[in-house]
């Protein structure tokens, strides 16, 4: 099991912000409360597109100490798509599968260009 966090940096205030998600729940608020961050900060379906919380740089640098896996921008989509696969659900499953393949031609299409990926 895995905690992750990505490389965007989105403004909350004077604050820039991340994502750290989580293979499961229970290991993400492990790592949030290791990091001292409230549950409040949680973020689910339906005001979310997936369980995650936003955090600080800060916060952020702490989780990878923690042993947390840096992802790029496209580490929350894949991690969504990747739960679509494992769904019963047919169509769930090839909207995985079409996701992850348009994330793939992304990453190549970042890497030809020169720009980090």
């Amino acid at each position: 099991m895995t905690v992750y966090v990505d490389d965007v940096q989105h403004r909350f205030g004077q604050m820039i912000m991340c994502h750290m998600w989580a293979d499961t729940e229970d290991e993400l608020h492990a790592m949030a409360d290791g990091l001292g961050i409230a549950r409040r900060w949680f973020q689910q379906p339906p005001k979310a597109s997936w369980r995650h919380y936003d955090i600080s740089l800060g916060k952020k640098r702490l989780a990878l100490r923690r042993g947390a896996v840096l992802t790029d921008r496209y580490g929350p989509v894949e991690h969504v798509a990747r739960l679509h696969l494992a769904s019963a659900d047919p169509a769930l499953v090839a909207r995985g599968e079409r996701t992850l393949a348009r994330i793939a031609a992304a990453r190549t299409i970042t890497t030809r260009s020169g720009a980090a990926s």
